[in-house]
């Protein structure tokens, strides 16, 4: 089937369902200003996908046999900001310097704020930007790290700091300590067991790794205060679809019943719909929430691809939700990308206040 000119295939094509009526969802906050051409194969393939998924048989993992009233095709205009390629790459050499892993002190958020100032990027986009840039170098670095583990060890057997090795190495704290480990002779078992259970290390291995801890947010154990806000954000996209009337089954109710029926998880979209969502022209089966910004690096990109693919090969064409919004010339085979700007994200303020209080 030719799905070259999208809008017209969707405006003319067949209803799959017998009596489905037609509704339009509209959300207008201005212009539409990241048209969304379909040019690649794949797309096309994905966006049929979508369009038949209540009609295939048999019908997707989630997708109940009978939804009363059937699907409807709700158009729904989503109005995004993205950032271009120039400013990203600007902004990377601002944010991310060597060996700064770490929690940012109000002094050098400050410096970034005065810095970014004059372009169109928000400081909590630019510190996000910061988070991704760390994990790719972190990911990237790992293999080199590990090869240097027993030079790491007699550099801290000779009484050098995680710290300082972190930033001699530019690698997270964190990592480095585990290299240390390594270098020891210690399997990935063993350092994973005892990172857990920090209070089996001698005196001078806990404080350096407690220290190691508190400047390493990107490969830190403890990850929980992250999870929490992408479970918060998760919250408000779905509070958003449900506001305009758009039917879906969430993450945590498709787990459940893959549990129940195939003993493990296999398929689980943060939002599965069940109506014909057609957002700003493009059929999607699927919505998934991303507590960052979306960057346009080789590493989450990457990471992010391969969970598309998995919706995709299942539902068809959906659509990524970045809560920081995105750089404009990412491009994911079968998703569109979203930001935040229709969301209210108050609960969100809410949480991180709360946590900075509480750690003031």
């Amino acid at each position: 089937m030719d799905l070259s000119a999208i809008p017209h295939l969707l405006n003319d094509r067949n209803e799959p369902k017998k009596n489905r009526e037609k509704r339009r969802s509209r959300a207008r906050h201005g212009q539409i200003q990241n048209s969304f051409k379909v040019t690649d194969s794949k797309d096309k393939e994905s966006i049929q996908r979508a369009l038949s998924r209540f009609d295939v048989n048999p019908l997707p993992k989630g997708i109940p046999s009978l939804i009363e009233p059937p699907p409807q095709i709700i158009e729904l205009d989503w109005i995004t900001n993205g950032i271009p390629k120039s400013m990203q790459k600007s902004v990377s050499e601002l944010v991310c310097l060597p060996g700064e892993f770490g929690w940012l002190p109000e002094k050098r958020v400050s410096e970034i704020a005065k810095n970014i100032a004059h372009l169109s990027i928000s400081l909590e986009q630019a510190l996000s930007l910061r988070s991704a840039l760390n994990q790719e170098k972190s990911v990237y670095s790992h293999g080199r790290l590990m090869g240097r583990s027993n030079e790491l060890k007699r550099r801290y057997d000779s009484g050098q700091g995680v710290l300082s090795l972190s930033k001699k190495f530019d690698a997270p704290p964190v990592n480095t300590f585990r290299a240390i480990l390594t270098g020891r002779g210690w399997s990935k078992n063993k350092i994973k067991e005892t990172l857990k259970n920090p209070e089996k290390l001698n005196k001078r291995d806990r404080g350096e790794f407690k220290l190691a801890e508190e400047n390493d947010k990107v490969s830190s154990v403890n990850q929980s205060e992250t999870q929490s806000a992408a479970e918060i954000f998760e919250n408000v996209l779905c509070d958003y679809f449900s506001s305009i009337g758009i039917r879906f089954r969430r993450q945590d109710e498709l787990l459940k019943e893959q549990k129940k029926s195939e003993g493990r998880a296999v398929i689980t979209p943060d939002l599965l719909l069940l109506d014909d969502v057609r957002i700003n022209g493009i059929p999607c089966a699927w919505i998934d929430a991303k507590h960052f910004f979306g960057a346009d690096l080789k590493f989450p990109k990457k990471k992010t691809q391969k969970q598309v693919d998995r919706y995709v090969n299942e539902y068809g064409h959906g659509a990524i939700v970045y809560r920081h919004g995105f750089c404009q010339s990412l491009h994911l085979n079968g998703a569109i990308q979203l930001d935040a700007s229709p969301l209210d994200l108050k609960p969100l303020a809410d949480f991180h206040e709360k946590n900075y209080n509480n750690n003031s």
